[in-house]
């Protein structure tokens, strides 16, 4: 099974990743690894800061990647902000009833209420070089777009409105009730 999990910059996409390898010891890609390691090694002339140039560039590797582990029977989690909201166009019924998706988004409210923390918790899952630009409107102008573009697309979008770890708990409870029984095997459930 595929766990692709998406959302706005500080969401908790790659704590959410982590900790599926901690409890259930999924491997994960982090889609900013592979963005960061093709641009230091020269294979595109994009930076971290084209993000609509990023999405087109490397999700048709993420999706052949994902496509290669599910044909192999691999388990793997894949993580970052560069999935287009139409990601199961390219994507046959043979790949998708192995996938499980989760678009993360903060709602206003949580983010007013808990900004501090957020920023707090920043760099648990990954070193942020600048976090300058982290501010409670632009959080909120991220989180509004993506749960936006995916709901318009018809992706269901996992907002957290409060207790973050109990919507968390919620969403791996329900990646691992669905799928088959294969996969439940799989994965431990």
């Amino acid at each position: 099974m595929v766990v692709l999990i998406t959302g706005a910059s500080h969401t908790g996409k790659t704590a959410l990743a982590a900790r599926l390898t901690r409890e259930r010891g999924v491997p994960f890609l982090s889609i900013d690894h592979l963005k960061m390691g093709l641009i230091r090694a020269g294979y595109t002339d994009l930076t971290p800061y084209d993000d609509a140039e990023l999405t087109g560039y490397l999700w048709p590797v993420v999706r052949e990647m994902m496509k290669t582990a599910i044909e192999n029977g691999q388990d793997l989690a894949v993580e970052g902000c560069y999935v287009p909201p139409d990601w199961r166009r390219d994507l046959g019924a043979e790949y998708l009833e192995h996938i499980r998706f989760v678009c993360l988004a903060l709602s206003e409210g949580y983010i007013d209420a808990h900004f501090d923390e957020i920023k707090a918790h920043s760099c648990d899952a990954e070193a942020r070089l600048d976090d300058s630009d982290c501010t409670p409107e632009r959080l909120k102008e991220d989180n509004r777009l993506f749960a936006e573009s995916f709901a318009a697309a018809g992706e269901p979008v996992e907002t957290i409105t409060g207790e973050y770890e109990k919507a968390i708990a919620g969403i791996l409870e329900s990646i691992f009730s669905g799928g088959t029984n294969e996969d439940k095997l799989r994965m431990g459930t």
